[in-house]
C-alpha cells in the first residue's frame, strides 16, 4: 500500500514554477515543495527576505506577472535552465480595500492586470515552451471563494478591509479560465486546475479578533483555515493521483459555501 501511496504521490524532481512565491500562501507552497525535492522557481515582483528559503532547491527571480515581457523572459529561462516546468502555480495576486464608490481607474487596473491578466500570460508562454513529451504539465490556479460568491459584509467591522467587487469578478474570471484551457491544453497533455481557498488566517499579521470571529461563526467548521491546509490539494493536482483531473475548481472553504 505504502509503494502505491509513493508511486500516486511522487513528485521528486519535478520542476515548479510559483508566482506569488514570498506571499502567506506563495511562501507556504514554495517551502512544501522544497521540504518534497521538487525545483522550485520561486517568482515574485520583489521579495521579502524573511520568507525567502534557503535551499539548492529554491531559486528566486524577480518577475511582475501583469508585463508580458517579464513574464516571457522568466519562463525563458525556466525552460532553458531547467529543460523542462512540470508545474505552474499561478498564485500571484493583489486586493484593494478602498469603497467601491472610491474605487479609481489606477487601483482597478492594478487588480485586473495582476489577478486576470497575470496568469493568462503565464499560461501562455508555459504552454508555448511545453514540450508534448514530457509525461504531463499541470497549471494550478489559485482562485477564491469570492469568485463563486459574494462576501457576507455582515461580517465586517466599520475598520476591516472589506473584500472588494473587482477582486471577485477577477477570480470568478480566473475560474472561467481554467476550464477554457483544461479544454485547450488537452492535447498537450497538460491539465488545468483552480483551488479556491476561503479566509486564511494570517498567523504573521493577524486579522482583527472581532472579524476572525465573526468569519468563524459563518462558516460551518467554526474557524478560519490554516495556510498549510491548502497544501494537500496542491499536492494532490500536482501529482499522479490527479492524471483525469482537469477542468475542476477545488472548494477549500470549511464549508461556507454550502449555505
Amino acid at each position: 500500500m505504502n509503494l502505491y501511496i509513493n508511486k500516486l504521490f511522487n513528485l521528486d524532481n519535478k520542476v515548479a514554477l510559483v508566482t506569488g512565491a514570498t506571499g502567506q500562501l506563495g511562501h507556504t507552497i514554495c517551502k512544501a515543495f522544497d521540504e518534497a525535492n521538487i525545483k522550485v522557481i520561486a517568482t515574485d515582483k520583489s521579495f521579502q527576505k524573511n520568507k525567502m528559503i534557503k535551499s539548492q532547491n529554491v531559486n528566486y527571480i524577480k518577475m511582475d506577472v501583469s508585463k508580458k515581457r517579464s513574464v516571457n523572459k522568466v519562463f525563458g529561462f525556466a525552460f532553458k535552465q531547467y529543460g523542462h516546468v512540470d508545474i505552474l502555480i499561478n498564485n500571484a495576486a493583489v486586493s484593494i480595500f478602498e469603497p467601491f464608490k472610491y474605487r479609481t481607474e489606477k487601483s482597478f487596473d492594478l487588480t485586473t492586470s495582476v489577478n486576470l491578466k497575470g496568469p493568462f500570460f503565464c499560461i501562455q508562454e508555459y504552454s508555448k515552451r511545453f514540450r508534448k513529451s514530457r509525461k504531463s504539465g499541470c497549471i494550478i490556479n489559485i482562485c477564491s471563494i469570492y469568485g463563486i460568491l459574494s462576501p457576507d459584509f455582515r461580517i465586517y467591522g466599520k475598520k476591516d478591509r472589506k473584500n472588494s467587487e473587482v477582486y471577485g469578478a477577477t477570480k470568478a474570471g480566473l475560474i472561467q479560465m481554467t476550464r477554457y484551457f483544461a479544454v485547450h491544453l488537452a492535447d498537450q497533455n497538460i491539465r488545468v486546475n483552480s483551488i479556491s481557498p476561503g479566509g486564511i488566517f494570517n498567523k504573521n499579521k493577524p486579522q482583527n479578533k472581532k472579524f476572525v470571529k465573526n468569519y468563524s461563526l459563518r462558516s460551518p467548521l467554526k474557524r478560519m483555515a490554516k495556510q498549510e491546509e491548502i497544501l494537500g490539494a496542491i499536492f494532490y493536482l500536482s501529482s499522479d493521483s490527479a492524471s483525469y483531473t482537469s477542468g475542476h475548481n477545488l472548494v477549500i472553504d470549511g464549508g461556507m459555501s454550502c449555505w
